[in-house]
């Protein structure tokens, strides 16, 4: 007897369709599974063998095939337990059921036949809705993430039985309720609120603009200045997520397996802060599977990188790319896979190896050549990607013993954060833009529009600083947000003036 049942495979964050065909025939027992099935396919027969007689069906001791179709598509992982035992079980007459071909299958089976949570959970009902799926069962562990997508019917599954039954027309499973996204949008405390950064005013400013603008931001400063400090603080003054965003984050970390089955969504913009002690493969994605990066996981997010220098400068070139175009590709043998990896990058670094170079209060014990070698680890390239350098100076004691006055704390500068991006969705409506750091040439062009004042400044500080013509556009770009921070619809010749300020360190350091 001959039986189909629909299921689904990923590629990447890409779910696609997928039949598992199940064949019983006469002949001596022998269960194969065909269809470039990888090891935990091939252990699943073991695992599937218990489930159903430990869930007391019958078993056929008979000549089983199972074909994993399309037969030239790599498949990988224990997503198709649940289906392959479905088909069997419709091949030996345990389930009968007139509709099969309505339902998709997703799970994991224990020996004892439970259903158990899977990675990529959210990403395949997405692709299964947009293929046309109706209804679908899943583990009952992955309900809180797929409780979020509409237009498809989802059914829990705890145990197999539970599956057989509803099949069966004897128990039937009610579809997951449908949440809201913005019911996880609840205050919570946090403890790296910009107001215990004592002083950093500059620093604290253009963190605000880097935040508005999604602009990649250089902090350089001495040792215990604060910069860790500032970075983790990052994160309170972010806009919140859209829905669309959200959606995105979580696809990539349910396919990593990091994501909360609790909260079932990312609704945090993501905060990854790799050592720097890892590798390229690592950063960027990849593996025997093709798995996502570091890069990706902070999409929509913020990738800190703490002490800059002390990364392997062959990992560090590796974002080149990604900061350029928001996406990286992975490259294997079997396949080739496209990651989002639209993140800003906040980076943190020592001006030279005793870290006092360049300081109002200390002394610096290093000499030229140490210096010059200390900053040749970082290239030029890359440096001219980092919309914003800021150097970060030591505190005083009376600035860290303050009490006369309060900091800022972080919700009033995401209040205005939040300002100036409500201004650039309305601006960039319609197109796949969201903030001003991500606009392209002809957005540059139409939008950051300068007076003459302005023309004339950006001339002069084009020849003195020897930019180039990336860190132009990356200046009009940030001269864009403080105007948009500052609510004016024109591009003043302060805004210029301040952007340009945010490169002068290029300069001193670099060029």
């Amino acid at each position: 007897m001959l039986a189909k049942v629909k299921t689904l495979g990923l590629i990447g964050i890409q779910g696609f369709d997928l039949v598992v065909e199940a064949d019983l025939n006469n002949g001596l027992p022998k269960f194969d599974i065909v269809g470039l099935p990888d090891t935990a396919i091939k252990e699943s027969k073991e695992r599937i063998r218990s489930a159903i007689k430990n869930s007391l069906f019958k078993f056929p001791m008979l000549r089983l095939t199972i074909n994993l179709a399309p037969a030239d598509t790599k498949k990988e992982g224990p997503i198709y337990d649940l289906p392959i035992a479905i088909a069997l079980m419709i091949c030996t007459g345990e389930i009968v059921c007139s509709n099969i071909d309505e339902y998709a299958f997703i799970g994991e089976l224990g020996l004892d036949g439970s259903v158990r949570r899977v990675q990529g959970v959210l990403p395949l009902l997405i692709s299964a809705r947009a293929l046309g799926h109706k209804k679908v069962f899943i583990p009952a562990e992955n309900a809180m993430e797929a409780s979020f997508i509409d237009g498809i019917e989802i059914y829990p599954a705890r145990t197999l039985t539970d599956v057989v039954r509803h099949l069966s027309n004897t128990a039937m499973q009610k579809p997951i309720e449908k949440r809201s996204f913005f019911e996880m949008q609840l205050p919570t405390t946090d403890q790296n609120d910009m107001c215990y950064v004592r002083g950093q005013t500059a620093a604290k400013r253009a963190m605000e603009i880097a935040a508005a603008g999604g602009h990649n931001l250089m902090m350089i400063g001495p040792p215990g200045a604060g910069k860790t400090m500032l970075a983790r603080c990052m994160p309170t003054i972010l806009p919140a997520m859209t829905f669309d965003e959200a959606l995105e984050v979580t696809k990539i970390h349910s396919i990593a397996g990091i994501l909360d089955p609790n909260e079932g969504i990312v609704w945090r913009r993501p905060f990854r802060s790799p050592h720097h002690t890892t590798t390229a493969v690592t950063l960027t994605g990849g593996g025997a599977k093709a798995r996502p990066g570091e890069i990706s996981l902070a999409h929509n997010g913020v990738l800190f990188l703490d002490e800059l220098p002390e990364y392997n400068r062959k990992t560090l070139e590796t974002l080149r790319q990604p900061l350029e175009d928001g996406i990286i590709t992975v490259a294997r043998v079997n396949n080739t896979i496209e990651y989002p990896a639209q993140f800003m990058l906040l980076a943190s670094m020592n001006p030279c190896p005793c870290g006092n170079y360049g300081s109002k209060t200390k002394e610096c014990r290093c000499s030229s050549s140490q210096i010059h070698k200390y900053l040749d680890k970082l290239s030029g390239p890359l440096m001219d990607r980092i919309d914003l350098h800021i150097e970060v100076d030591g505190v005083s004691f009376d600035d860290l013993r303050a009490t006369d006055h309060l900091e800022e704390r972080s919700e009033v500068i995401r209040a205005r954060v939040n300002k100036a991006r409500v201004v650039q969705l309305k601006r960039f409506a319609g197109t796949p833009t969201m903030c001003n750091a991500k606009m392209t040439t002809g957005q540059v062009n139409k939008f950051c529009v300068l007076s003459q004042e302005g023309e004339d400044l950006i001339r002069e500080a084009f020849e003195r600083l020897n930019l180039s013509a990336r860190a132009y556009n990356r200046i009009l770009k940030v001269a864009r947000t403080i105007a948009d921070l500052d609510n004016s619809e024109n591009i003043e010749i302060q805004h210029v003036a301040e952007a340009i300020g945010y490169r002068a360190l290029d300069k001193k350091y670099w060029v």
